[in-house]
């Protein structure tokens, strides 16, 4: 009998071990966002961030991990960080949200990019204004009769 209670008691303590230390990592799955709160820890706004790569999303790094985040989440960012606000990434696990990432405005800059559109522009049109035109371009040059400017033309027009 002091066996059994021996072997629960040992069972109890390497399940505790194991709930605590799963509970220090960094999550691997959850919502994964970019918190902006004011001086008082106030909720302000927030974007979304990814693990995974996905269509108009540029893979960054915050504090030595990989996200996949937008330009206009960037420049929130930016913003955010001139109107004195606090921002870091965090993590919610189901049970409020944990803090996994301090400053992420200075590891990641639209100008460290490459990008010098400004970020005002950048929120309002959510993403960037060049690519927008370069996606338009390549549509109309695939369009365009053998690289000519002029349009094909058509039977009526010969």
């Amino acid at each position: 009998m002091w066996f059994h209670k021996l072997l629960l008691t040992l069972g109890f303590f390497v399940l505790s071990a194991t709930q605590a230390n799963a509970q220090s990592e960094i999550p691997i799955v959850g919502d994964t966002y970019i918190i902006s709160r004011d001086e008082n820890r106030h909720f302000r706004g927030s974007h979304r961030i990814y693990n995974r790569r996905a269509e108009d999303l540029v893979e960054v790094e915050y504090c030595n991990r990989s996200y996949w985040v937008r330009y206009a989440t960037i420049a929130w960012t930016q913003l955010e960080v001139e109107r004195n606000y606090a921002v870091r990434v965090e993590f919610n696990w189901g049970k409020g949200w944990r803090p996994i990432c301090e400053r992420p405005a200075e590891q990641v800059t639209l100008k460290g990019l490459g990008v010098t559109e400004d970020p005002r522009v950048i929120i309002q049109n959510d993403g960037l204004t060049i690519d927008k035109i370069n996606r338009f371009a390549a549509i109309r040059d695939a369009f365009n009769a053998n690289g000519k400017d002029k349009a094909a033309q058509s039977f009526h027009d010969q």
